[in-house]
């Protein structure tokens, strides 16, 4: 018998782990489906994406989007501790401030800006928050055109105004990937009250007389429980949350009846209100070999191993931009990212020699989608359907940071390193409809407030049930304007407050 039950080492899971233990009169037990996060590519920054699709991923991916002529979309998502805190590019970005006065204005109360700010500041003395340790000569290119474009140059996207270009700042701590494994977890587990299993799948909630009673689970091919005496919080994100929810009987009353699941709270909200950032890049081939290609020689291990420093502490996304799509629009609602290599197909596209590769993503989507059940088997995904331009409100803005793409990737700042484009559609629509992907920022399928749509309360209490809680980027209402790692690393401040507070 555990007092905390967290299910979901992930960035939220390693946060509300670590705070709920600091009251050594609790036990608390953190379950994680995938094993621990000791391979070297977790760690090395640049390295990141040979994680992907391997055991370390969940390896998911979306039904069939029309607006994408059809495709389906590969959405990897971290099976480690540290979850896709360990997999991702280690981008810190808040978020605007409007958006959590909207999420208040919404009928959140105590999620406006300055509610959430204290707990933003305690992820950053958590968290190592840093620079670039090695910036690339393309990436400083990037910033050139940018400003000869019209841009400012913005040397922080945390401070008052997001808009402009800049080098991100990254989760990282001398040259390495720093994780909500490494800044909560690792020296949480010094306290002894914290007990952490991986390799453990989640398979159903167990509700007894409409409170959550614990956990059941899969070891091993056998099927076991635990048992929670305070409460059970969710931190499965946007995909796992909903369908352990549902798997539990607890969302749309005919999705679970079609399924032959017993109801033990009909919330028609669970799944629904998928949204993601869709982001679509532009690819040049570079006249001077000074990219990220082929940067694992053994010159730059020694660097990095050695000295801490070099292109192995790249992040990939070095540099980025928000901006606005019309002038007169009152937030950015574009987020470009700015890659010194070719990063097409998530990295698995391979067009040869060096290049770089920039364009926008969509900040405030008007589509929305939807996790659903495929059968009652804890061990099949879900389907995943995230709408993308379903709304046609979405296609203009996007268009028009394509447009922009190609007028930065123009600009004098790059005249001694641009080939020829990797690409050769002229249509940005077209280009679009065959290129786009994710930027990985599922959120908002377990959305907080009051509305018969919404699944947990301003607490991030489930609706209808004692004992139960959701606490990751499953509960935005509306996706942040930005990188949603750091908003999701709040949340979980934010609920451990609520928490420990009653």
């Amino acid at each position: 018998m555990f007092d905390y039950i967290v299910i979901g080492a992930g960035g939220a899971g390693c946060v509300l782990a670590s705070g709920l233990s600091e009251n050594r009169e609790c036990n608390v037990l953190l379950i994680e489906a995938g094993p621990p996060d000791r391979k070297r590519e977790i760690h090395m920054p640049a390295a990141f994406s040979k994680l992907f699709k391997t055991p370390l991923d969940w390896n998911f991916a979306t039904e069939p989007q029309e607006p994408l002529n059809g495709r389906r979309l590969y959405w990897p998502r971290g099976k480690m501790l540290g979850g896709s805190s360990s997999m991702n590019a280690m981008v810190y970005v808040r978020g605007r401030p409007a958006d959590f006065d909207g999420w208040r204005d919404l009928g959140n109360a105590g999620w406006g800006f300055e509610e959430v700010l204290p707990f933003f500041k305690r992820v950053e003395a958590a968290v190592s928050i840093t620079g670039l340790r090695s910036v690339n000569p393309l990436s400083r290119a990037f910033l050139d055109a940018c400003q000869q474009t019209g841009m400012r140059l913005n040397p922080d996207f945390n401070d008052a105004s997001q808009e402009g270009a800049g080098l991100f700042r990254v989760m990282q701590k001398n040259g390495r990937r720093w994780s909500a494994a490494d800044a909560y977890l690792r020296p949480a587990l010094r306290r002894g009250n914290l007990t952490v299993w991986t390799g453990i799948q989640a398979s159903r909630i167990l509700i007894e007389n409409g409170r959550a009673a614990g956990v059941e689970y899969f070891q091993k091919g056998s099927t076991q429980q635990v048992r929670a005496s305070r409460e059970v919080i969710l931190s499965a994100g946007a995909i796992g949350s909903p369908q352990l929810l549902l798997l539990s009987g607890i969302g749309p009353l005919k999705q679970l009846e079609a399924q032959g699941i017993s109801v033990q709270a009909d919330l028609p909200g669970v799944g629904e209100n998928l949204q993601d950032h869709l982001s679509v890049g532009e690819s040049y081939f570079c006249t001077q070999p000074v990219s990220l290609t082929d940067i694992e020689t053994f010159t730059n291990l020694v660097k990095y191993f050695v000295l801490k420093n070099g292109p192995l502490t790249s992040n990939i996304a070095e540099a980025g931009a928000f901006v606005k799509s019309q002038p007169g629009l009152a937030e950015c609602d574009l987020e470009f990212h700015f890659a010194p290599v070719h990063y097409i197909d998530h990295g698995f596209a391979k067009p040869g020699g060096h290049g770089f590769s920039l364009g926008p993503s969509l900040l405030t989507p008007k589509s929305r989608g939807r996790i659903t059940l495929r059968s009652i088997d804890p061990l099949e995904p879900p389907a995943i359907d995230p709408g993308y331009l379903s709304d046609p409100a979405d296609m203009p803005p996007l268009v028009e940071g394509i447009r922009l793409a190609r007028r930065i990737a123009s600009a004098a700042a790059f005249d001694s390193f641009r080939g020829k484009p990797v690409f050769d559609e002229d249509d940005p629509e077209a280009h679009i409809r065959g290129r786009a992907e994710t930027l990985y920022h599922p959120t908002g399928t377990c959305k907080m407030g009051a509305d018969p749509m919404s699944v947990v309360s301003p607490q991030l209490e489930i609706h209808g049930i004692a004992g139960l809680r959701v606490a990751d980027a499953s509960v935005m209402p509306v996706i942040v304007g930005g990188n949603t790692l750091a908003a999701t690393m709040m949340i979980a401040e934010k609920a451990v407050q609520m928490i420990t507070n009653g």
